[in-house]
Parts: structure tokens; C-alpha cells; sequence
């Protein structure tokens, strides 16, 4: 679960956010004055960000840091999908 709070509540509860940030792997964001808003991640969730932006698409690096974003829920996994006519006549004109 993603959280959004105001700037107030973080502070009340900044323990207890950043307890959900490392141990649940949760991302929380702060609405901040003038439309503005934080978001705080963990490092570890951060480095795997990086690396995925930084490595090349067919790389194992790339493939690495992907696999640990999908397993944290950070990003979706690729569907299955059924390998059949329907499927296949999508790609004919």
C-alpha cells in the first residue's frame, strides 16, 4: 500500500512512516505547500531505480534490477500471455 500524507502527519509520524518505507517497502508521499509534493523510497528501492535507468535494456544488470523491482511490487510483471491464432493474428495486415 502507497501512502500520501500531509507534511503535518509525516512529521507526527515519521517513525512509523519510515518503519513502512525499509521493513514493508512502502513509498510515501508528502503534499506539500503550492501543489508540491516528496516522496520518500527506500535506498535499496532507489538503487534498483538507478540501475534499471542506467543500465542497457538487454543487459543483465538491466535484467537484475528489473526481477528485484517486480518482486518488490515496484513495477508489474510482464503478462502471460496464451500463444494461440488470436494471439498471432494480431501481428498480421
Amino acid at each position: 500500500m502507497t501512502f500520501a500524507v500531509t507534511q503535518s502527519d509525516f512529521r507526527e509520524h515519521l517513525k512509523e512512516y519510515l518503519d513502512s518505507v525499509n521493513d514493508d517497502n512502502e513509498i510515501v508521499y508528502i503534499a506539500r505547500s503550492k501543489s508540491r509534493t516528496a516522496a520518500v523510497i527506500s535506498q535499496e528501492k532507489l538503487n534498483w531505480y538507478e540501475s534499471i535507468v542506467n543500465a542497457k535494456e538487454d543487459s543483465l544488470e538491466y535484467a537484475i534490477a528489473r526481477d528485484q523491482l517486480i518482486r518488490h511490487n515496484a513495477i508489474p510483471d510482464d503478462q502471460i500471455v496464451e500463444s494461440d491464432d488470436k494471439y498471432w493474428g494480431q501481428f498480421t495486415q
